[in-house]
């Protein structure tokens, strides 16, 4: 089986999804140990020169934006621990998203927020997901 380490990874945008459903009270983390779970993988694409772009959900905010699920607290907290930014998107598809995924340069690291802010995460309709949640879709290969 293939593992990241047999990947060649520098000067690529990775995709990571993450399970970074972490307990929050209002905005505050009461255990990153998810978090700190992911570290091992990010820091690896890192090291090797990926853009490392990641994408979880966080709650039920069922299909639509909501403040009390955004992934911001979360971001801010890996970065601390990765003692590098990771920026949010304000959104999880889109042009917005897009452009922030393309302008991401090698060692940098940007978030997606929540997921589940997008109907197509939880649909069962494929018209609804984005094409990484379509199955049967070939993705493309690189995303330069």
């Amino acid at each position: 089986m293939k593992t990241i380490d047999d990947m060649e990874v520098s000067g690529r945008r990775v995709l990571v999804r993450a399970d970074l459903n972490v307990p929050l009270d209002g905005t505050r983390i009461t255990d990153d140990g998810k978090i700190r779970a992911s570290l091992p993988t990010v820091t690896a694409l890192l090291d090797r020169g990926a853009a490392v772009v990641i994408c979880s959900h966080l709650g039920r905010p069922a299909g639509a934006p909501d403040p009390a699920y955004s992934l911001a607290p979360v971001a801010a907290r890996l970065g601390e621990l990765l003692g590098r930014p990771v920026v949010l998107a304000a959104d999880t598809v889109g042009r917005s998203a897009q452009r922030l995924v393309a302008a991401t340069p090698s060692g940098g690291v940007v978030m997606l927020e929540n997921l589940r802010f997008n109907p197509g995460e939880t649909s069962k309709d494929d018209a609804l997901r984005p094409w990484w949640w379509r199955p049967g879709v070939t993705p493309p290969t690189r995303l330069r």
